[in-house]
């Protein structure tokens, strides 16, 4: 390839011509994006789009944009723009290159930031009680239940307004309430990002040398309640081996089945499921996914992922080799790697500025990962619970065939189907969507099916000059030398970023979804599309994990570095090129993967290089 197809030039996959039907108008390509140059976001839409969880693309980048370009006026850059085409989401960052602009923007930037960087703790605090808020709004959130007659506390109290009055309201509810999530989301993250991208660009000014990673491990070593999760499962396999009830824990356990037999464990049994429940709300309020699909359930819903490490933590516990993650090890690291590039600055000003920068990182960074504990997971678990509760109420009317039928709509068509329904409900007749939906359900579900297998570039449009957003590269990897992997793929090697150090071979476990993750074995290289923070839990049973999509500053790449694991990500075709049970060397400090020996079985996909 000399370069990437441009968006027109994408056809439709065979079988999934009326795919467009799925979304909305303004997410498809327009003729003048021919000329701009879009990524594949795999990071956080790896899969094809269901027809309403495209909400999760369009609200959250109304939030970013906003709160970027017209909130705290960023410098160098206004929003992102999304498009999607076979279901596939691809973005664009829109920079700011006029010198006279940045300045303009600069300045008034400069007291709005300045303000949260002085105040940050207490507004932290202020932000965390804020999604809290929110979380509890979203989970009161009332279905309707639409009775044959209302109670009669309704006509004693003169309430005078009956309950399909709520159908569309509250559901609405649902999509201002997520919709606020997520610009408090991005309210302190931009500038957390912004923080480090000073940090990061004062440092290959003053170290022309320096990598990435080397940039990343200077703010390694946090602590942060992404993290409370996979300590939760840590402290239940400490107490089953405790208990004396960790037989019950073997490799492979199904959950259903190990939750009934610890029933009959007497006290013992009954001690270790009170600590269970107690440790599942808030912290199995994580979703198998980033929080992006609504088919990416959340831990309470599919107790496989918790399940699958915490079987391995047990083992661990038993033989003595349950180790925390090396944060003391990672802090002295980090503080050793400061403390010799900053003896290279040469005046007391630098050496100033330096500290001055790293401090301002190390205080902002854990935000970077607590915020999808809230956002992510814990809110958008609850919302999409509450969305499935509406189709729960619009299949018991005979509007949708089953409850998760519901995510195969926009949310303007939901609001038609329970517009139908509130008629319906006060005139005494069945609902006209019966007959409508199911059909055009059925279709995109059909869709849906043939979408997933197609390829989609990891890039469109024409090849940029020159690729230097540090936001862009950071979190998704995206740099010209990766375009230029992605255009002239090695034939020996798989090449991505250096994300985390270390050089390991082992057998790999290719995962194309995240419901695939309870096959994960102990010992084993995971390579996949894309981690998410919910994973932490399986970086204890895994050797090394390998990336499609992701820069050094990605969610996979902060993880491995807190579990001082090697991770190369960012690779754009690992999932492509290598497969299960293939034996693979990862190599975090090249950012390479070799494989070594081509057994892979043929159900993951085309022959991996060798």
């Amino acid at each position: 390839m000399d370069g990437f197809p441009l968006p027109s030039q994408i056809g439709d996959v065979p079988g999934a011509e009326d795919w467009r039907s799925m979304y909305p108008y303004f997410t498809r390509f327009q003729p003048e994006d021919d000329k701009r140059f879009w990524f594949y976001n795999s990071m956080h839409f790896p899969e094809p789009m269901p027809a309403f969880d495209t909400v999760t693309a369009e609200i959250p980048y109304q939030a970013i944009g906003s709160n970027t370009a017209r909130l705290f006026v960023f410098p160098t850059t206004l929003g992102i723009e999304h498009r999607i085409v076979n279901g596939r989401v691809y973005i664009t960052a829109n920079p700011v290159l006029d010198p006279a602009e940045v300045e303009r923007r600069a300045a008034a930037f400069g007291p709005r930031a300045a303000h949260y960087y002085e105040n940050w703790d207490a507004l932290y605090e202020g932000w965390k009680e804020r999604l809290r808020g929110l979380i509890n709004e979203i989970e009161s959130v009332s279905v309707p239940e639409l009775p044959e007659w209302e109670p009669e506390s309704a006509v004693f109290s003169a309430r005078g307004v009956s309950q399909n009055h709520y159908l569309l309201e509250n559901f609405r509810k649902c999509l201002d309430l997520y919709s606020r999530a997520w610009h408090h989301h991005t309210e302190m993250l931009m500038l957390g990002y912004g923080a480090y991208v000073v940090f990061f660009q004062f440092c290959t000014e003053a170290f022309p040398e320096i990598s990435d990673q080397a940039v990343a491990r200077m703010v390694a070593g946090i602590d942060v309640i992404m993290y409370r999760p996979d300590d939760e499962l840590r402290r239940l396999a400490r107490l089953a081996v405790e208990l004396g009830i960790d037989d019950l824990f073997a490799d492979g356990a199904d959950p259903g089945q190990t939750l009934s037999s610890l029933t009959d464990r007497g006290d013992s049994g009954r001690r270790w499921l009170d600590a269970f429940a107690e440790a599942r709300d808030p912290w199995f309020h994580v979703s198998t996914g980033d929080g992006f699909y609504h088919h990416h359930l959340s831990w309470n819903d599919d107790l496989t992922v918790p399940f699958a490490a915490l079987t391995g933590y047990v083992a661990a516990v038993k033989a003595g080799t349950l180790h925390d993650r090396p944060t003391e090890e990672l802090r002295a690291e980090r503080d050793r790697i400061a403390s010799g590039y900053r003896s290279l600055l040469s005046s007391a000003e630098e050496q100033a500025a330096f500290d001055q920068m790293l401090g301002l990182c190390r205080l902002v960074f854990p935000f970077v990962e607590d915020h999808k504990f809230y956002c992510e997971h814990w809110f958008t678990t609850r919302f999409f619970q509450k969305v499935k509760a509406f189709g729960a109420l619009l299949a018991r009317f005979g509007v949708l065939a089953e409850a998760d039928d519901v995510f195969q709509l926009r949310h303007t068509e939901i609001d038609q189907a329970l517009s139908d329904l509130s008629l319906a409900w006060a005139a005494g007749s069945p609902p006209l969507g019966g007959s409508h939906w199911p059909p055009i359900v059925a279709e995109r579900k059909r869709m849906l099916k043939v979408l997933r297998d197609w390829s989609p570039p990891p890039a469109l449009g024409p090849v940029p000059e020159a690729l230097n957003d540090p936001a862009v590269r950071m979190l998704w990897g995206v740099t010209s030398e990766r375009i230029e992997s992605w255009l002239h793929p090695s034939a020996d090697e798989v090449v991505g970023v250096a994300a985390s150090a270390g050089v390991v071979e082992g057998t790999a476990r290719v995962l194309h979804d995240v419901n695939e993750i309870g096959s994960l074995r102990e010992g084993e290289i995971l390579v996949c599309p894309v981690t998410a923070p919910s994973w932490a839990p399986v970086f204890g049973k895994i050797k090394a994990a390998v990336s499609d999509i992701g820069g050094s500053m990605s969610h996979a790449a902060i993880v491995a570095r807190e579990y001082g694991m090697p991770a190369v990500v960012g690779t754009g075709d690992a999932t492509r090129r290598i497969r299960t049970g293939d034996r693979i060397r990862v190599d975090g400090d090249r950012g390479t993967v070799r494989v070594l020996e081509g057994h892979g079985s043929s159900e993951h996909g085309p022959e991996a290089s060798s």
